[in-house]
C-alpha cells in the first residue's frame, strides 16, 4: 500500500500524531484542521467567522499542496459546538466554493481542541 504524506508550512503544523494529509489511490484526506494561524500556531480572534475563514484558509492551503484546491473537495464534514453557527459556514462557504459545491455533513460536537468553535476535514479528489 502507497501513501503520500502531504505538508505545507502555509496550514498550522500538526499538533499531535497525525499529518496535514495523506494522498492514497488518487484521493487526499486531509485532517481536521481549526482556526490556528500558521505562523503564530494560536487560534485567531475576532469570534465564528473569522474562525470559519481561517479553517477555509487553512484547508485551502493542505489543498494545494497537495496539487488541487478547495473546488477539488468531494466530501467536507464540517464539526461545530453550536449548530447555532451554521447559517454563517454555509454564508462564507459560499465565499470559498463554486457549484457544483462537495458532498457535506455537518456535526454539534461537545468539544473541540484548544477551546475553538470549528473544525472541518475532507476528502480531496485529485
Amino acid at each position: 500500500m502507497s501513501k503520500r504524506i502531504i505538508e505545507t508550512d502555509q496550514a498550522p503544523q500538526a499538533i499531535g500524531t497525525y499529518s496535514q494529509a495523506v494522498k492514497h489511490q488518487g484521493l487526499v484526506f486531509l485532517s481536521g484542521q481549526i482556526p490556528l494561524d500558521p505562523i503564530s500556531m494560536e487560534v485567531v480572534p475576532g469570534g465564528i467567522e473569522a474562525q470559519i475563514r481561517r479553517v477555509f484558509d487553512n484547508l485551502s492551503a493542505v489543498c494545494s499542496a497537495a496539487g488541487g484546491s478547495l473546488d477539488d473537495i468531494i466530501k467536507l464534514t464540517v464539526f461545530l459546538t453550536d449548530m447555532g453557527d451554521f447559517p454563517q459556514v454555509n454564508t462564507i462557504m459560499g465565499q470559498y466554493f463554486t457549484a457544483p459545491y462537495p458532498a457535506r455533513a455537518a456535526v454539534q460536537v461537545a468539544a473541540l481542541p484548544k477551546g475553538v468553535n470549528v473544525e472541518m476535514d475532507a476528502i480531496l479528489g485529485t
